[in-house]
């Protein structure tokens, strides 16, 4: 897997339901970057498109340990009212089935 990238465009939804409402897309890509545990290189766009935040993004990166029950990714930038954005993103696996996942992400912004 060392090197392989995975692009992404996925809904993103205000719960881990299937029916829940959609309140965004996370756009990226992951990168297979370790030869040894199943580690990702996480680059991604927190992108909203309903609610109060509508228009604006969230920037991620970081490294996602997958074999952890939690991650931290950090929040390294923003767009509209997430301009300059710094913080992180508390990542977990609520669902595994291969290829696909679902995934809870906690983001905290600093003001």
């Amino acid at each position: 897997h060392f090197g392989d990238t995975i692009v992404i465009d996925d809904a993103l939804t205000a719960t881990s339901s299937a029916a829940s409402a959609g309140v965004g897309r996370a756009q990226g890509r992951y990168v297979w970057a370790s030869k040894g545990n199943p580690e990702l290189l996480v680059t991604m766009e927190v992108l909203l498109t309903s609610g109060p935040y509508a228009g604006s993004s969230v920037t991620v990166v970081g490294r996602d340990d997958i074999g952890a029950a939690v991650r931290e990714l950090s929040v390294v930038g923003g767009t509209g009212q997430f301009r300059m954005a710094t913080g992180y993103v508390l990542w977990k696996t609520v669902r595994l089935d291969h290829p696909n996942a679902v995934l809870e992400l906690d983001v905290f912004v600093n003001p």
